[in-house]
């Protein structure tokens, strides 16, 4: 009997260590980064998520962490973005996050009641390797001033002598939307590439980064409005996904 009952006891303690590695698991699986595309908050932001602060002092054009991700816990969550240093609430909002990798994305005004214009976008990554030799790019528009024009992105390797020549690479990207991921072989030509953005139809850049894209690299591009203004910034916030 007393064997029976130590077997017991050491079953018990198993089940009990399991289950805590469990749901220790599970809250570490999801992991966040966040970008402040709020147009018209001059204020930083912190960022709550479950009334627990993750992130801090966020600028517009900003995004933490600085690379990698933050983990935080899975299933159905309140993410909050509060002035810097205060109890001052920007905005709220719910997302169900997965055991996987997110971008989240804070856009639109705060000229809304209570933060009601803000909207935040919880867009899920795949940063899984490329192929080897290739590169892949993600373009999320976060520009409340496309709401109702969206815009076409041209990426095109440089070096190359084809310049803008349509179909476009992400056609008709809406506000609010991601594109897929899109792979390109590494470019041997010249030093990566260059994403043009212009207006849905057209072949006129509205405006054009240069990507670096180092081999088997990925990179989500953001786009966003000017700050306190209502036309597309010329710049899109840069996102390394991977390498």
């Amino acid at each position: 009997m007393l064997r029976l009952l130590k077997a017991l006891s050491f079953l018990l303690a198993l089940t009990a260590l399991s289950v805590f590695i469990t749901s220790c698991g599970s809250g570490n699986a999801t992991q966040i980064r966040f970008v402040n595309a709020i147009r018209d908050d001059a204020t930083p932001l912190d960022v709550e998520v479950n009334g627990g602060k993750i992130f801090t002092d966020i600028g517009f054009f900003g995004y933490q962490p600085s690379s990698g991700y933050t983990k935080t816990s899975s299933g159905s969550v309140t993410i909050a973005g509060l002035n810097t240093g205060t109890t001052t609430q920007v905005f709220s909002s719910s997302a169900s996050l997965g055991s996987s990798q997110y971008t989240l994305v804070a856009t639109g005004t705060i000229t809304g009641t209570n933060g009601s214009a803000v909207q935040l976008l919880s867009i899920p990554d795949n940063n899984t390797v490329p192929t080897v030799g290739d590169v892949e790019f993600r373009v999320i528009n976060a520009a409340p001033s496309t709401q109702n024009a969206a815009v076409d992105i041209y990426i095109i390797a440089n070096g190359g002598n084809g310049g803008i020549q349509p179909p476009a690479t992400i056609a008709a990207l809406a506000y609010t939307q991601a594109s897929n991921y899109i792979t390109f072989p590494f470019n041997s030509l010249g030093s990566g590439y260059t994403m043009y953005v212009t207006s849905t139809g057209t072949t006129n850049p509205i405006f054009s980064q240069v990507l670096p894209s180092p081999t088997n690299s990925i990179r989500t591009l953001v786009l966003t409005d000017v700050q306190n203004g209502s036309s597309l910034n010329s710049l899109a916030v840069e996102l390394s996904d991977l390498n």
